[in-house]
């Protein structure tokens, strides 16, 4: 209350002396000085120059990354991929399904840990390229396989989804089971993409 009552008083006090000064130079006022004007004239191609810029830095962005990027992609590009990038070819989303079975592996020591946030952070990450890749991959099977390819992508879903849900509570003991049943239904799902 006390410093709403300062700023009322302060403001009043600012709204008097401007009175009392307006009064006394009603008759000293001149038209805006031409460097003030100049100012407002020059910002506007800096304006345009930075929305120029920005327009085609965003379609810059819109390409394809080359395709021999396929093997080496991780989270930074996460957002890249996600808004701005097309689909993968069938090739490449087979490729990064065995990039992340392999990413999968390797977390093992963060499990060991218990680094929880690191965890679900990096299933979450998978689990949202898994979700476009297996549509994509599933191109390459020829029409006899699909159907144990539907029932091993399911199951993997199913299995990094409970992992999350386990990693999340934190629970070690069934985290770790699901772990396990994330990595065989992945490995399946890779033999069956071979």
């Amino acid at each position: 209350m006390g410093s709403f009552a300062k700023h009322v008083i302060l403001t009043h006090a600012n709204l008097n002396s401007r009175r009392i000064r307006s009064s006394s130079d009603e008759h000293h006022r001149t038209s805006p000085s031409p460097a003030t004007a100049s100012a407002r004239i020059s910002r506007r191609p800096t304006v345009m120059s930075t929305v120029a810029l920005l327009a085609s830095a965003m379609l810059e962005a819109r390409r394809p990354p080359p395709p021999a990027q396929a093997e080496s992609w991780g989270t930074r590009s996460f957002i890249l991929e996600k808004y701005f990038s097309p689909g993968l070819s069938p090739e490449d989303a087979v490729a990064r399904i065995r990039q992340t079975t392999e990413g999968l592996r390797d977390m093992r020591h963060m499990l060991d840990t218990m680094s929880w946030r690191y965890v679900m952070f990096y299933i979450r990450l998978k689990s949202a390229y898994l979700d476009a890749d297996l549509k994509n991959a599933m191109a390459t099977l020829p029409e006899g396989r699909r159907r144990a390819y539907i029932k091993a992508a399911n199951e993997v879903v199913e299995n990094m989804s409970e992992l999350d849900h386990y990693v999340r509570s934190p629970k070690v003991y069934e985290s770790y089971v699901y772990y396990e049943k994330t990595l065989e239904s992945l490995d399946a799902l890779v033999a069956l993409l071979v």
